[in-house]
């Protein structure tokens, strides 16, 4: 028996079950791994993140003054 006839059997079962197997696998990785954020994006949405907080901050205090200033400001609709 030559080394290409005992290496018949086991490279077809190799061919037909491990390597499709194993591509899905990794593609299957690759694809849950490119779902995740980057650090330049997960920076970026931390600084979009702070600055809704301050202009919250800021309307806050803008409806304070006015509230104090004009109590009916919310009520008052212009024709």
């Amino acid at each position: 028996m030559s080394f290409l006839e005992f290496m018949f059997v086991p490279m077809i079962l190799l061919l037909t079950v491990v390597a499709p197997v194993w591509i899905t696998l990794h593609y299957r990785s690759l694809n849950k791994s490119s779902r995740a954020l980057s650090d330049d994006d997960r920076h970026a949405l931390e600084e979009m993140l702070e600055s809704v907080d301050r202009m919250s901050d800021r309307i806050n205090n803008l409806e304070a003054i006015l509230d104090a200033d004009h109590p009916n400001w919310r009520n008052d609709k212009e024709s």
